[in-house]
């Protein structure tokens, strides 16, 4: 089942928004087919094994990171793959929390006379898909914020000047974050003042990826006419509360107009209702004090990706969190620290509220 997973990592960058799949197949003690899911409407990773094995899958044991599916979507339903082949029994590493397969694989499989078992490697398999399992049970991807500062809390100079706060390695880090997302989003006022790129850019042999969407939360669609994302290859979006006009509309962006919330800017909560209604699996934010204090206030980010360098921008720089309502302790928020890191000579932050964070 490590195997498994260890295929599965293969397809980091470029199954969405299809989940991250391995398979082996293990005849008389001998790997005899591996595969994984590489792209959306490709073959499945099942019927990839399946296909190296051959005749070798008669009665033998398949180790796959997630319950085979059970249902005809653009590939055929690998349960049957299965069953047609005659193996001898099936080990998932977890139950696929798709409503549409939520255990019939197996138990077709089981119908089958095809013996099966599950939970091998459970948490390893769920943490390699956390977006895919979060947006299928609450309709909610799993939602990422990247914030580099500096040792003294800064994230740029008074002057707004932030290249580069980190060295090389955290930035490519932070690149092999952004190819694995399925969206990053940002603010304006991020676009204002860095007119960012927003594309994941990745040494061979793992540039082969899927550009993520490039989305703007723009509020009252104050976007330049062409700012540097729309000359990349991908999708660009920007969300507001305004209908445009069709002169208004930046070049190269799809306009989605959502209704406000009660500040007149746009909701976060359905903000997030729409990015899981895309089928975006992860998310990544890549914003400035005044959208990351808005998700940490509303509670909306399941980690938080804080990048440390061991430099001094000075007190008159800007902060990470925009939160003029903390003013007392008992206001301050909490966060978990899940694992650190050094990255080059920088230090890596994941952390996690201490709640689970907000449904739309």
């Amino acid at each position: 089942m490590a195997r498994a997973i260890e295929l599965a990592r293969r397809g980091l960058y470029s199954t969405d928004p299809n989940p991250r799949v391995g398979c082996v197949i293990v005849q008389g003690g001998r790997i005899v087919g591996e595969g994984w899911h590489q792209r959306a409407g490709e073959p499945h990773a099942e019927v990839i094994a399946l296909q190296e094995a051959g005749a070798a899958a008669r009665d033998a044991d398949v180790y796959v990171s997630l319950e085979p599916c059970s249902h005809h979507g653009k590939t055929p339903p690998c349960s049957q793959a299965l069953i047609q082949a005659g193996v001898r029994r099936v080990i998932a590493a977890m139950e696929d929390p798709n409503p549409r397969v939520a255990g019939s694989g197996l138990k077709q499989l089981g119908e089958a006379g095809i013996e099966t078992a599950c939970g091998l490697l459970g948490s390893e398999a769920e943490a390699l898909n956390p977006g895919f399992c979060q947006r299928m049970r609450t309709g909610r991807p799993w939602i990422r914020s990247k914030l580099a500062m500096s040792l003294d809390g800064r994230t740029a100079m008074a002057s707004g000047e932030s290249r580069w706060i980190t060295g090389p390695e955290a930035r490519r880090d932070v690149h092999a974050l952004r190819a694995r997302s399925s969206a990053i989003i940002t603010g304006i006022g991020t676009v204002l003042a860095d007119d960012p790129e927003l594309t994941a850019r990745l040494d061979a042999p793992e540039a082969d990826i899927e550009q993520p969407v490039r989305v703007i939360l723009d509020s009252h669609l104050r976007c330049p006419p062409q700012p540097r994302m729309t000359s990349a290859p991908g999708r660009s979006v920007i969300l507001t509360t305004v209908t445009a006009d069709p002169g208004q509309v930046p070049t190269g962006f799809e306009i989605v107009t959502l209704p406000a919330g009660t500040s007149g800017r746009l909701d976060l909560g359905r903000v997030i209702a729409w990015l899981g209604a895309q089928e975006f699996n992860e998310v990544l934010f890549e914003a400035g004090p005044t959208l990351n204090g808005a998700l940490l206030a509303e509670n909306r980010v399941d980690e938080w990706i804080v990048y440390l360098a061991p430099v001094v921008l000075g007190d008159g720089g800007r902060g990470l969190f925009h939160l003029p309502q903390l003013t007392r302790m008992a206001d301050r928020i909490g966060l978990q620290l899940l694992d650190q890191r050094r990255v080059g000579g920088d230090l890596r932050l994941r952390l996690r509220p201490s709640k689970p964070a907000q449904t739309p």
